[in-house]
């Protein structure tokens, strides 16, 4: 059987986690009342102020039980004194007495101190879990309160812009309009112009009299449009009213980037088309736009909802066991008396959670569901898969799989002398680069998955920070089945490569199949069916497009993590460079391998690649510093700067080793970046060299409860950060040892960044543990301002 604590550590909110009752100070508190109630043996050594003070306790837990035992009556009154002004200025004291009805409550309370120091926890425990409630719970209601009203706007300006679209097709027979209340079921979310409710055939003028009382409507509620009602007055006597409505809508996309930018110009461009169709002041897209944003404004207010319902019943089931505990050691029933006051709480005896969440199932199914509540539930209520322990079999297998194929494929290269003066020049130009791609990828995936099992067992909520849905999120037995299988494949490639050289197959033969391999797995990449992990491949290939495409991307936290990974992946990103120029350029079948050396657009193509991660990141910090004005953005943009130019002196170095004046560059470029990165790493990133923490050097909240692990990590980061010291050293080795030395320092790289994936996440998390942030805060398209009239 499952002890209540770990279940409450397991169900818990990690991000409120502090609001919740201290269960485990609760109970370090029962058990010092039961070592309290153990008899004392009398030792002769003990000191007469011990046996003292075991025989005032022990008159008074004797009196306590004889008197609960008995039942009697027992009132016990508090005098408290007020001192108030006599008629003469002097100061008159007079004693006011309160009754306490509560009888077994204060006989408790005035047994030992352990008890009284127990009850007042628990009082203020109590206290903290209500007022939290009342402070979520009013916060949610707010909430709710002005999602109704934008969802009552936004049925409002759908009518608007279909009663728009009739006046402009003109009046027909058997047409109908859109019903203005909530309780309309016609309402969906693909903007159908299918009538929910037919109300005769309104003429035009009808039409736009009940259009004007809609933009009136709107109006009042703080609606701003572009032209105020004074100029649609002048409009009116001359023909239809030009109406165009502001909406605001995030700037995501590149074209809502732009319309950003160039806002007023744009929205005149898009609310005022001078040619072709029929004139649509308010616009479809934007109010499309708005529809999803208000739907995931429900959906984001229905989770919190569960969430305050989830707080609310683990800490009522908190109580009830720690006076349980308390009842068995005090060997009393003393528990049902506290337990009827906690009842009385706002936190239990409220029903607004309950009824708002009943509202937005009713709301969000008759306007976002086509009135299907199975279809509602699936966004409202998303199921996590379960883990299948097929999934642990076929790592296994995969793994016993890989080491079993790599140790015949060193066999078999030892043995063909692969590595050999006279061969390895051919082999290692062409092969290795497809080999090494993939074993840093894979040892990327390797360690990623190491992050989602520490950051699970840790319950830092890595699935609310980065926005996975639950139902599709990667998990960490997921992350190692991809990085064996991949290994497995790319190995097994491998040894058919060498076990057809050795047959006598020519080289122009054979050297082709670690490009098929690569093109199978682009394939897979972006294969459209359903299999391997489908919402996974594609959502990051839309998290690749949004750093690519930076800065037209509106960041979010995944789009700048991942970019934060690229940047330690730029080996990977050269060794598929040099496989594309092989198989695409034709030299395996030439043999032409100074061809993707010495060319001048490789040579130049290689400063490109080993910009360009620091450039994506640099134009994300630029753009969230536009979206936030916040100037450390500004400050991490120059982080990357500083990389960028120490990334292009060590490869200008690196083809002018004889260099003096590079290797200067270099060395004051590189610690420059160095002593950057260190600074942003420790202070920026995970929150440490607080010269005012708790925890020397660390910061206030720690999630690891080894606090040497934190000084080791700085340490290794240190470390692992001036690995670049290698580039400026150079070594009399072989060209197959050198590749394999670059390899060692590129994987340390991602070691590196695994390493430091678990430490930001902390710090993120607890960031949003110290403001309570359990819900994502999703903006709203209508902004309650003043008309511009």
């Amino acid at each position: 059987m499952v002890k209540f604590s770990k279940e409450l550590e397991a169900q818990l909110i990690p991000e409120w986690k502090d609001a919740f009752v201290n269960y485990w100070q609760l109970k370090k508190q029962v058990k010092k009342i039961k070592i309290s109630r153990k008899p004392h043996v009398h030792d002769g050594n003990s000191s007469l102020i011990h046996d003292f003070g075991r025989s005032i306790f022990d008159s008074i837990r004797s009196f306590t039980m004889t008197s609960h035992k008995l039942h009697k009556p027992y009132e016990v009154s508090q005098v408290k004194s007020i001192i108030k002004e006599g008629e003469n200025g002097e100061e008159k004291e007079e004693q006011e007495e309160i009754y306490e009805t509560e009888n077994e409550l204060v006989q408790l309370f005035s047994e030992e101190d352990e008890v009284r120091l127990f009850f007042e926890m628990l009082d203020e425990e109590q206290k903290k879990v209500n007022e939290f409630y009342k402070t979520k719970e009013s916060e949610f209601l707010e909430r709710g309160d002005i999602l109704n009203k934008q969802l009552q706007i936004l049925l409002d300006l759908k009518q608007v812009l279909s009663d728009r679209r009739r006046k402009t097709l003109g009046s027909r027979s058997g047409s109908g309009f859109f019903s203005r209340s909530h309780s309309s079921s016609g309402r969906n979310s693909d903007f159908s112009d299918t009538p929910s409710e037919y109300c005769g055939s309104p003429t035009g003028t009808e039409t736009l009299s009940q259009t004007e009382e809609v933009i009136a409507a709107l109006e009042k509620n703080g609606i701003n449009f572009v032209n105020s009602a004074s100029t649609r007055a002048k409009t009116k006597k001359g023909g239809k009213p030009k109406v165009a409505m502001r909406i605001d809508i995030p700037a995501t996309t590149p074209t809502r980037t732009i319309a950003a930018v160039t806002s007023m110009l744009w929205e005149d461009l898009v609310n005022n088309p001078k040619k072709g169709g029929p004139r649509e002041y308010i616009n479809k897209k934007k109010i499309q736009c708005a529809e999803k944003m208000i739907r995931s404004a429900f959906v984001e207010l229905y989770r919190g909802l569960g969430l305050l319902k989830t707080y609310s019943s683990l800490n009522m089931e908190a109580f009830v066991k720690i006076l349980k505990k308390f009842d068995k050691v005090a060997k009393q029933q003393s528990s049902a008396s506290y337990l009827k006051q906690v009842k009385r709480s706002h936190f239990i005896s409220s029903d607004k959670v309950v009824r708002l969440m009943d509202e937005v199932e009713s709301l969000f199914t008759q306007h976002f569901a086509n009135s299907d509540r199975k279809k509602a539930m699936k966004f409202l209520r998303p199921q996590q898969n379960k883990e299948s322990h097929m999934v642990t079999f076929f790592v296994g297998l995969f793994t016993g799989c890989f080491v079993t194929l790599f140790s015949v494929y060193a066999i078999l290269a030892h043995l063909s002398g692969m590595f050999s003066t006279r061969t390895e020049a051919a082999y290692v130009e062409t092969v290795y680069p497809v080999f090494s791609m993939f074993a840093l990828l894979s040892l990327h995936l390797f360690m990623y998955g190491c992050n989602l099992f520490l950051w699970k067992g840790t319950r830092i909520n890595y699935n609310f920070i980065f926005e996975f849905q639950p139902k599709t999120a990667l998990k960490y037995r997921d992350a190692f089945l991809i990085g064996t299988c991949l290994m497995t494949s790319v190995v097994g490639a491998l040894v058919i490569h060498l076990i057809l050289l050795s047959n006598g197959f020519s080289p122009s033969q054979v050297d082709a199949i670690p490009g098929i391999l690569l093109l199978i797995f682009l394939a897979l990449l972006i294969c459209p069916l359903n299999v391997f992990y489908r919402p996974t491949r594609f959502y990051f290939l839309k998290v690749i497009r949004n750093i690519v495409c930076s800065p037209f991307y509106k960041v979010l936290m995944v789009d700048f993590f991942m970019a934060d990974q690229l940047t330690s992946q730029i080996p990977l990103m050269r060794h598929l460079e040099s496989s594309a120029c092989y198989f695409l350029a034709g030299s395996l079948k030439s043999h032409g391998l100074p061809t993707c050396k010495s060319g001048r657009m490789y040579r130049e193509l290689a400063y490109v690649i080993s910009f360009a991660p620091y450039y994506w990141r640099a134009m994300q910090c630029a753009r969230r510093w536009f979206d936030e004005s916040d100037i450390n953005h500004l400050a991490n943009l120059g982080k990357y700067v500083s990389a960028m130019v120490a990334a292009g002196a060590r490869l200008t170095y690196a083809r002018q080793p004889d260099s003096q004046l590079w290797l200067s560059i270099v060395l004051v470029t590189s610690v420059i970046a160095t002593v950057y990165q260190l600074y942003w790493d420790f202070v920026k990133d995970w929150g440490f060299l607080n010269l005012k923490s708790k925890n020397f050097l660390l910061r206030d909240e720690l999630i690891l409860k080894n606090k040497s692990i934190y000084y080791a990590s700085i340490t290794l980061n240190l470390v692992l950060r001036v690995a670049w010291v290698e580039t400026v050293m150079h070594f009399n080795v072989g060209l197959f040892e050198s590749r394999l030395l670059d390899f060692f320092l590129a994987s340390l790289e991602i070691i590196r960044r695994g390493h430091w994936n678990f430490y930001r996440l902390e710090n993120e998390h607890l960031n949003n543990v110290g403001k309570f942030r359990a819900v994502k805060a999703v903006p709203l398209p209508f902004r309650e301002t003043d008309s511009d009239g």
